[in-house]
This record gives structure tokens, sequence and C-alpha cells, in this order.
């Protein structure tokens, strides 16, 4: 039972939480003991609270989740996990969870909740519409972003809005045609927002992402705000990691038929594991040691 509920609390998910510490590294207080500190306790918060939806969506799910060649091997959907044990643990993570909130600002505690009743809102009906839920997920994400910058209460730059919004939606439209493609004709059964989606309409959505993101990031890094809050120009030198990094994830959704989870392309594709500690290298070179 616990092995059943480690899983399906999807620790590899977790990895998409490192979101909170973008406004560290971008504010250069990453190496600030005490604000480091507030935002790994961010994050290993969010881990808990996308546990706690990640439980009840399976929960939600599980019938719908049996038509999938993947899922029905989660344990909530394949039976080895009894669903009374899931509502338990929800019961009991979901106050937790909004209790430590608070410990860490009546700011990020409101984040958490807002994050709480979107998500709430995503399991239980916004997930049947289209490009809405897209919308969901993606806004999950700045969501994240945004509570790590609350919690050390620092301003927010517009350009991390517009590309953790934009990556996000990249994710999110990739993982819709993986889909689509897995389960051809029955798709809909599985996930009633795919009805509206097509091979066509998301290749669309895709490019038209893909594009927004490499043009945002690029004029990010050359905005006169950006040149005068860091005295260089040389985050330019990092848009070829990004640029890589979108090609390879697209290369696989494409060529290899992968996509569908995004924590898994991002921890087992050397390629890209490279290119995002490259990417990392090169903006802490350039922020932190002046490069």
């Amino acid at each position: 039972m616990i092995k059943s509920l480690l899983i399906s609390i999807r620790p590899k998910q977790w990895l998409k939480n490192l979101i909170v510490y973008a406004g560290i590294v971008f504010s250069l207080r990453l190496f600030v003991l005490g604000d480091l500190l507030k935002v790994s306790s961010a994050f290993l918060l969010f881990c808990l609270v996308t546990s706690t939806i990640y439980l009840l969506n399976d929960l939600v799910d599980r019938a719908s989740d049996r038509l999938h060649p993947k899922k029905k091997l989660r344990p909530l959907a394949s039976g080895q996990l009894s669903p009374t044990v899931a509502i338990i643990a929800i019961v009991v993570l979901l106050p937790f969870s909004l209790w430590l909130s608070f410990l860490l600002g009546l700011k990020f505690a409101a984040i958490v909740g807002a994050y709480y009743l979107m998500m709430f809102g995503y399991v239980f009906g916004l997930k049947k519409m289209v490009i809405v839920d897209a919308f969901i997920i993606a806004a999950g994400y700045v969501l994240r972003g945004v509570a790590g910058v609350e919690v050390i209460n620092i301003d927010m730059s517009p350009w991390f809005l517009v590309c953790a919004s934009l990556l996000a939606l990249f994710i999110v439209f990739c993982k819709r045609r993986h889909e689509l493609m897995l389960l051809g004709e029955g798709a809909d059964r599985h996930r009633a927002s795919l009805k509206g989606y097509g091979t066509v309409f998301l290749d669309q959505l895709i490019a038209i992402v893909t594009a927004a993101v490499i043009v945002t990031y690029s004029l990010y890094t050359l905005a006169p705000e950006t040149v005068l809050k860091f005295n260089t120009q040389r985050l330019i030198l990092t848009v070829p990691f990004v640029l890589f990094g979108l090609f390879r994830f697209l290369y696989l959704v494409y060529n290899e038929d992968e996509g569908g989870s995004a924590e898994t392309i991002m921890l087992t594709d050397w390629p890209l594991i490279l290119t995002m500690f490259g990417w990392l290298a090169a903006v802490l070179m350039i922020l932190y040691a002046r490069f």
C-alpha cells in the first residue's frame, strides 16, 4: 500500500516544481542562505501540494485511465491502491499543506490556495474544455514561479510570466499531440478535451508557441531593463541552449513518438539533460561570475 501511494504522488513530476527557483536565480540572490532556504521550503511544499492534486486527479480519473495503455498501470486505475486510502491521504495532505504554507507568509499561502482552487476546477470539469485545459496547466506553472518570487519578497519580471506561460503551453500541447497519436480514435474516451483537438490544429499551436518562446526569451536577454539590471548583454549567449532544447524536444515528439511525459524526457534524454545543465551553467557564469 505504501509503495502504491508513493507511486501515486508521482515523485518524478516534482521536477516541474524547480521553477520556484527561477526568481532567486535571476534576482542575483541564489547564494543568500536565508533566501535559498525559503525558496527550498517553497519547493518542498509545492511538491506536497502537487502530489495532493495528482492523487486527487488519479482518483477521479481512474475509470478513464484504464483506457490508456500506460495510465492503466497507475495504482488507482489498476486496483493496487484502494480509493479509500487515497481519500484519507488527500484529507490529510490538503489541510496540512495549507497550514504549512501560512508559515511561509500570507501571500505565499494565498498563492497555494489559488493553485488548489484552480486545480480543483481542472480536475472536476475544466480539463474537458479545449484550450482552457492547457491554459490552466500553464497558469499552474506560473503560480509556482510567482510563489518562489513572493516567498523572498522580490519584484517579479513580466518577462518571466510570459516565458513561463509559453513554455508550459509548449509542453502541454506536445503532450496532447502524443496522447492523440497514441490513443487514436478512442482518444476522447480517455480525455474529453482531445475530441476538440486534432493533429493539424495541435501542430499549428506547437509551432506558434515554439516561435513565441524563442522570440520572447531572446528579447528578454537584450531588453534595456535586463541589460541595466545585470549590467551585461551576454545573456544572449544562452539562447542557443534554449533553441537546441526546444528542437530536441520536438524531435522526440515527432520522430520518437514521445512527449507524453515531459519529466521522463528531462530525466532520461541525455542530449536534453546536458542542454539544461549547459543553460544553467551559462546563466550562473554570466550573472554571478560576470563571465
